[in-house]
């Protein structure tokens, strides 16, 4: 299987480079909303789309990354909520298993089903290890999934539940504290966990500011994923990514 995606991840890891992520929800943009977030991004240089969410309501999943890659050239990255949130057009796909909770379906249940599908789909496949860390705010996907996040204060469950899951196999870890959390992961739950992985980090949820994300990098994040701050404010982009990418200058 293709891993281009997967060994850039690494890389720049491996370099320093710090990355940012916009989050695209289909349900929440329309085709000219999409257009001002590719020019935003494409501007601001932005490393990755992520196109998903965790209820797709809408059938537009298709349409809306056909524009996104008719029109720009940053890979495109499928965060599905469930197993039909696949689409043929992206780039690749985080195959996320919920390793913070307890509900087989989506550590491995969905994955099966899936399986036949997300193979004959073509995408790049980049097995995730999607932690649910405690944001302070009920969010959709802990309701959908059933799944109790870890506390915000328990950085060892944290760091061991990424050790976990890198010794199972997962290529990278996906922290997220979820779309609306009213606090982000702390910096010092980030750093022990950066410090005892050697998979690449995203972290998600709660990123509101500039500077959050720039100290989120600093604590040992690789990539950063903002969604909901940018749905209010799309000119935060520029702003994120100028603060994000000066790690890299100073690392």
């Amino acid at each position: 299987m293709k891993n281009k995606l997967y060994q850039n991840f690494v890389k720049n890891k491996q370099q320093g480079k710090k990355s940012l992520a916009v989050l695209i929800d289909p349900d929440k943009v329309d085709a000219y909303k999409i257009e001002q977030l590719i020019t935003l991004a494409t501007n601001a240089k932005v490393d990755y789309l992520l196109v998903g969410g965790s209820l797709i309501i809408s059938s537009n999943l298709d349409e809306c990354i056909q524009q996104i890659k008719s029109s720009c050239d940053i890979p495109v990255i499928l965060f599905p909520g469930s197993p039909a949130q696949v689409s043929k057009y992206a780039d690749a796909l985080l195959y996320l298993s919920l390793v913070s909770g307890r509900n087989a379906e989506l550590l491995i249940g969905q994955h099966v089903v899936s399986a036949p599908f997300v193979r004959k789909s073509g995408l790049e496949i980049m097995p995730t290890g999607y932690m649910l860390i405690d944001g302070g705010a009920p969010t959709t996907v802990s309701y959908i999934s059933n799944a109790t996040p870890i506390p915000s204060d328990k950085n060892e469950i944290a760091l061991c539940t990424a050790l976990a899951s890198e010794m199972l196999g997962m290529k990278l870890i996906y922290m997220d504290a979820g779309s609306g959390a009213k606090r982000a992961i702390t910096e010092s739950m980030i750093q022990m966990v950066s410090s005892q992985i050697e998979v690449p980090l995203i972290i998600g949820g709660g990123i509101t500011d500039p500077e959050k994300a720039y100290l989120n990098c600093k604590a040992g994040a690789d990539v950063i994923v903002v969604g909901n701050a940018i749905e209010k404010d799309p000119a935060l982009i520029k702003e994120m990514a100028t603060a994000i990418h000066s790690l890299a200058v100073t690392a």
